[in-house]
């Protein structure tokens, strides 16, 4: 009996680790989302020097960051729980910068369409009632 109380503090001690993690890795975001901020804001102040697709590129970077750090937001206000959906935005963020990155290959665009629609379809069956928790 002696044994099992002791494992039970493994748990607490691993989920205060976690969320110890998340909020630093909280605060690394928002050094990088001021730092994309600032870089944005320069574009805007001097537009010659950066093109117009690394300024959407930089636009795609900053939601990414804004995005996880929504995630981080929710997983706290949900009680430790990383919604489903908040993933698959995420995942379609970055698959569009992926897009406007790397559009040589006709073939790499339509299979990453088909990954933004399969996400998309995704996203509506964890939107149904039978699927939402929160």
């Amino acid at each position: 009996m002696k044994i099992m109380s002791k494992f039970g503090l493994v748990p607490v001690v691993l989920q205060w680790v976690l969320n110890l993690s998340l909020v630093v890795l909280a605060l690394i975001l928002v050094i990088f989302l001021g730092k994309e901020t600032l870089y944005i804001f320069s574009y805007i102040n001097n537009g010659t020097h950066v093109s117009k697709l690394e300024l959407l590129e930089g636009i795609l970077v900053y939601f990414l960051y804004f995005e996880f750090i929504a995630l981080i937001i929710k997983y706290f206000e949900a009680k430790y729980h990383f919604p489903l959906r908040y993933f698959i935005y995420i995942g379609i963020t970055a698959i569009i910068r992926l897009i406007i990155i790397d559009h040589e290959s006709p073939l790499d665009t339509i299979l990453y369409s088909g990954a933004i629609l399969v996400l998309v379809v995704t996203l509506y069956l964890a939107n149904t009632k039978q699927l939402k928790r929160e």
